[in-house]
């Protein structure tokens, strides 16, 4: 590293005479030449011709309208309409679950996917044994009701629980059905 201190008066002089020299060189070159140049610019541009400026387009006032129903359908009605209940149940011969009654645990499941695994008997009345499909295992007897179909048990022997289901028919009416569920060994 150099010092300052190290450096001979004569050459730390030297510098400050350019230093000098060079500040004063710059200084000279900002010279004020005057803003003859500008103005003559600016009396270029004043003396042009100016040309119109097109006018704004008119606008036209908005033209209130107010609905008026009158016999035109109503826009915030369905576009279909169901049938009322009553044609639905004509449709389907007066046939439908009641869906007032409370739902049972085995209808969670679809019939399909519940097994009969045995039979019990107490008290002079069968009991079926159904295994769901999350491994728990239920005891059922006549009049119970179990998968989605609205499968009421009708009859319990010791291979087979029968029952009938009450389904949807696609058409919006209701059909019954026959359905069993066999002994799995």
């Amino acid at each position: 590293m150099v010092h300052l201190n190290n450096f001979p008066k004569t050459l730390w002089c030297g510098a400050k005479v350019v230093a000098l020299t060079l500040l004063s060189l710059s200084l000279v070159a900002c010279e004020n030449k005057g803003m003859s140049d500008l103005e003559g610019y600016a009396q270029q541009i004043l003396a042009r011709k100016s040309r119109k400026i097109a006018p704004l387009p008119e606008i036209k006032p908005y033209e209130v309208y107010a609905y008026r129903s009158g016999d035109a359908k109503d826009p915030f009605q369905p576009f279909f309409t169901q049938e009322p209940e009553q044609l639905q149940q004509a449709k389907s011969g007066g046939l439908q679950p009641d869906f007032n009654r409370n739902r049972e645990e085995l209808e969670l499941f679809p019939l399909d996917s519940l097994r009969m695994v045995g039979t019990i008997e107490q008290g002079g009345e069968s009991w079926g044994i159904i295994q769901s499909s999350d491994s728990s295992v239920h005891r059922v007897q006549i009049d119970n009701y179990m998968g989605r179909n609205h499968g009421k048990i009708i009859n319990i022997q010791e291979d087979s629980i029968e029952l009938v289901e009450i389904a949807p028919d696609g058409l919006g009416g209701w059909v019954e059905r026959s359905a069993s569920l066999a002994l799995v060994e």
